[in-house]
């Protein structure tokens, strides 16, 4: 398979440049012509949003998406219901940055109770479904690898994300496939297959081994031991032709300079990706 020729569809995921700003993510991307941006709702947060949505409109960036909605699962009624009320504050948010593209990560259990907490996550999606269609916002169900499931989600595979978002329209709920999350997966290729015109984000970085930590521990693409480029052509073949963000966690990568970071990021993307 042929590496990627250009960088049109890359997004730089800012959690990958950690420890700067909206305005200093921005701007890098600028310098060094990426030309979208996928969005935190914490960084959002630390300028507000009409200065963040000023900033991305001044730069002429597309925003991939917004991140993150989701965690429905919680012990109280009153509780499960400010998490609805935070996901349609996280959808108002998303139109305003002019994204169309609201990332779920759904939420791990609840006092150990697994199956209730998938339910719980099924029902807050069904909860703001309306709401999200209202002001042109697609849900993107995230699965997240199964060492996240007690503190992150307990949707982990990419099988329980497209049964969610088969009960919805393609236009109103979809999934994000996150090459970190989903490269295990026996059944990947035939869930991705099966995703076809439902795939809403596609999100790459690199499995390291051994690997150094289970949050911080993603690696820049080219050094693990992910098929990046068979997983893409995959997604390509199930009709999504959308950005492709870099979503790094890594402490490592955050602690160089900003700049150096994109520059290696870009060039793995086109070698590896």
């Amino acid at each position: 398979m042929e590496p990627l020729k250009t960088i049109e569809r890359l997004s730089l995921n800012q959690i990958t440049t950690g420890h700067w700003n909206i305005r200093d993510a921005i701007d890098g991307c600028v310098r060094h012509e990426i030309p979208s941006i996928a969005l935190w709702r914490h960084k959002v947060e630390e300028i507000g949003l009409a200065a963040s949505k000023r900033l991305v409109q001044d730069s002429g960036l597309k925003v991939s998406s917004l991140c993150r909605g989701g965690m429905f699962p919680a012990a109280t009624k009153s509780e499960r219901q400010k998490r609805i009320d935070d996901n349609k504050r996280a959808i108002e948010e998303a139109a305003e940055l002019g994204t169309d593209t609201l990332v779920l990560v759904c939420g791990p259990a609840s006092e150990k109770n697994l199956p209730a907490a998938r339910e719980m996550v099924a029902d807050g999606i069904e909860q703001i479904v309306p709401f999200a269609s209202d002001y042109g916002i697609k849900l993107g169900v995230e699965p997240l690898h199964p060492m996240y499931a007690a503190e992150r989600s307990v949707i982990v595979t990419l099988s329980e994300a497209n049964t969610i978002a088969e009960q919805y329209r393609p236009e109103h709920v979809g999934v994000v496939v996150d090459v970190f999350h989903v490269w295990w997966d026996p059944d990947l290729y035939d869930q991705i297959a099966r995703a076809k015109g439902r795939i809403v984000g596609f999100h790459v970085s690199d499995w390291i081994v051994p690997t150094p930590d289970l949050l911080m521990g993603r690696g820049m693409m080219g050094d693990g031991v992910i098929d990046l480029r068979r997983i893409r052509k995959a997604v390509e073949l199930a009709d999504y032709q959308g950005p492709i963000e870099v979503e790094i966690f890594n402490e490592t990568i955050w602690n160089r300079p900003g700049d150096d970071v994109l520059a290696e990021m870009k060039s793995r993307y086109l070698e590896h990706v």
